[in-house]
């Protein structure tokens, strides 16, 4: 068995920012994001996915904007982009698919929880994590757990994580507290870019394990002097930012067995008639009955 997990805020995203990715229904309503993410992932499923899960960022701001001012909110987000976010809800249950509608916790913090979950049955051979975001990528673990980039059809085990961050899976927290992370708002150290912080990560793994007298460093970084002297003025702060990438793993998601697609619910076709998408309707049925 695998379980694809779907990060439905970034799918929405891409869908509403995709060359001809807009529709207005007959009422006026913008629904291109929504009706383009139904199609993907009844894709995904007639492909071949049983156990699927979609999270999404139901309200954007969450518990890590009590602990950053500076986090990441809903401001700026086009009104026609944010009122497709509760129907994207309802047009996956619609169609029978298990949605995760996070609020005080985050669409990323859904899919490590259920990335765990899908981890510690014994049936499932692969939990696939469907994003891009390098946050998720700390929650890979050979052979159970990868990323997958579906636009890019691109996946990612350790190794993978590994080439692209230069650190593995367990330090992906420690190495955004150090750079930071301009997308969810968060700055990291002075001086800490990528490379710096890929190297001593490398060696160190953790903050904690970084020793704050360069003297004592065993590994050769360019600026090494400048860096610990920020790492020992912004411990603090390092930590806090260490903690918001960090994602929970307490997240409500159930079991493996609630993520089973059973096809469609009765609401699916009143559904597809708002978003201008028989086909989906059409493509349900089919796949249903094949099974």
């Amino acid at each position: 068995m695998q379980v694809h997990l779907v990060d439905g805020t970034y799918e929405l995203f891409r869908h509403f920012f995709s060359p001809g990715g807009g529709h207005r229904n007959a009422a006026g309503d913008e629904i291109g994001a929504v009706r383009g993410v139904l199609r993907s992932v009844m894709g995904m499923l007639g492909d071949g996915a049983t156990h699927l899960g979609v999270a999404t960022d139901h309200v954007i701001p969450s518990w890590r904007n009590d602990v950053w001012p500076g986090y990441k909110t809903g401001e700026g987000i086009d009104a026609d982009l944010s009122a497709q976010f509760p129907l994207l809800e309802d047009a996956l249950r619609a169609a029978g698919i298990t949605v995760w509608p996070m609020v005080e916790y985050e669409a990323d913090d859904a899919m490590a929880s259920a990335a765990l979950v899908a981890s510690e049955d014994p049936r499932v051979e692969r939990a696939i994590i469907c994003t891009p975001d390098k946050d998720l990528s700390q929650c890979v673990t050979d052979p159970r757990v990868i990323q997958y980039d579906r636009r890019a059809d691109r996946y990612r085990d350790e190794a993978g994580v590994r080439e692209k961050f230069g650190v593995g899976p367990e330090s992906i927290p420690d190495y955004l507290a150090l750079v930071g992370d301009s997308a969810d708002g968060f700055p990291g150290l002075p001086g800490w870019g990528a490379k710096s912080t890929a190297t001593v990560l490398a060696r160190y793994r953790h903050l904690e394990e970084i020793p704050h007298d360069v003297g004592d460093w065993d590994v050769e970084v360019r600026g090494a002097a400048k860096l610990a002297v920020s790492l020992r003025a912004g411990f603090g702060l390092a930590l806090l930012f260490r903690r918001i990438a960090t994602l929970d793993l307490d997240c409500p998601v159930g079991t493996v067995d609630d993520w089973e697609w059973r096809g469609p619910t009765g609401d699916l076709g009143s559904m597809c008639e708002r978003l201008d998408a028989t086909d989906v309707l059409r493509n349900a049925q089919a796949i249903a009955a094949g099974r």
